[in-house]
């Protein structure tokens, strides 16, 4: 996607009057672009694969290939499209699951239709769509409740270890659901210095966005759950 071309849009569900919906409302805008639909996730996986959308919006319960499956395999494949998963509650199994194979954000299926077209917006951008504060509700509702190691019985990541202290710094307090601007307060540093911090941990940990470097935090042991009254 360069500057002046229109973000383009893959459309994943196995409803075609959802499809429909969604389709009126993103290309009534300028700078948005539909470039296929997909019924299956299967069917989403190929066209990934042959339109290269910059954005593509994943139902989850789909026949053939269920839409986390695709987003794994789509991920996997190294493609840049970014994925929104379609959910129906905001704390969600499939949310978290969506996340953890590598979605960028997850949407409620009923969203108004100026928060979906600026969600496409803001994750074509390559920021996180996903509210700090809910995606470390959603972490501390499943990481709690998996059945995995104790977070000190874990082998460390070997590419934390690349992270300088303050790096480590600001990838703790962006897994405790802090925005850049509390972050920045926090630590007083500019807003501009943060995404600086955020943008080399991406990096290093070769991380596609900021909800993937939250769900990083969690699996790897370095933030833990905290008491389930959270």
């Amino acid at each position: 996607m360069t500057e002046d071309a229109p973000i383009t849009v893959l459309l994943v569900d196995d409803q075609p009057l959802l499809r429909m919906g969604f389709r009126l409302i993103l290309e009534g805008e300028d700078d948005l672009h539909i470039v296929g639909e997909a019924s299956d996730g299967a069917e989403a996986v190929k066209l990934v694969r042959n339109l290269t959308p910059d954005v593509v919006l994943m139902d989850v319960r789909m026949p053939v290939l269920d839409g986390i499956e695709a987003t794994r395999a789509i991920t996997a494949e190294g493609s840049p499209a970014r994925i929104i998963i379609l959910t129906t509650f905001d704390v969600d199994e499939y949310a978290f699951a969506g996340l953890q194979a590598g979605a960028s954000a997850f949407l409620l299926k009923d969203v108004a239709p100026s928060e979906l077209i600026q969600a496409v917006r803001v994750v074509a951008s390559g920021d996180a769509v996903v509210a700090p504060r809910v995606t470390q509700r959603l972490l501390e509702t499943y990481v709690r409740g998996a059945a995995a190691p104790a977070p000190a019985a874990q082998a460390p990541d070997p590419l934390l270890g690349d992270l300088t202290p303050r790096e480590t710094e600001m990838l703790e307090a962006m897994a405790e659901g802090l925005s850049n601007a509390e972050i920045a307060h926090r630590y007083f540093l500019s807003e501009a210095t943060v995404k600086t911090h955020v943008r080399r941990i991406l990096t290093k940990l070769h991380l596609r966005d900021r909800v993937q470097a939250v769900v990083y935090a969690y699996e790897t042991g370095l933030v833990v759950p905290s008491n389930p009254d959270y």
